[in-house]
């Protein structure tokens, strides 16, 4: 799970309760967070631009669920013991990044989609589409992007 990607950011409703449409509109534009940037290539790659640094070891990935690599963009899961599987962390609903995994799932809290961990698909919506899977390629106990 990750935190609350900004914290400082008041609520909609306190928003809707102390200021005009046109204030709202203005201060929840500048809250909004539609995922983060991709970490730079010096932190994704070795200091010398070789193979990629490893995401995690596969212990690190709890079977039955997965963890969120917002930095990165991905959610690497493991469904079952020894299959890692990676998604985009970017709900395919408004652009969110997802900010759980539990219960075989992918939760966005943006708007409460909710995608299967095994193959990305669409448990709950309002998200219409799969999350798109992600290239990760598992090297020994280690987990890259591809």
């Amino acid at each position: 799970m990750v935190d609350d990607p900004d914290p400082g950011c008041p609520s909609r409703r306190a928003m809707l309760a102390g200021a005009g449409a046109a204030g709202v509109t203005a201060l929840l534009t500048g809250c909004q967070t539609y995922g983060e940037a991709a970490a730079p290539a010096s932190e994704a790659t070795g200091a010398a631009g070789g193979a990629a640094k490893p995401l995690a070891t596969v212990a690190d990935i709890p079977v039955g669920g997965g963890r969120i690599f917002a930095a990165q963009g991905v959610v690497v899961t493991q469904p079952t013991e020894g299959t890692i599987k990676a998604f985009s962390a970017r709900c395919t609903h408004q652009g969110c990044t997802v900010t759980a995994v539990r219960d075989r799932t992918i939760v966005c809290a943006c708007h409460n989609s909710v995608f299967d961990i095994a193959d990305g698909s669409v448990r709950g919506g309002p998200a219409g589409q799969p999350l798109p899977e992600a290239a990760v390629s598992v090297e020994g106990n280690s987990i890259r992007l591809a």
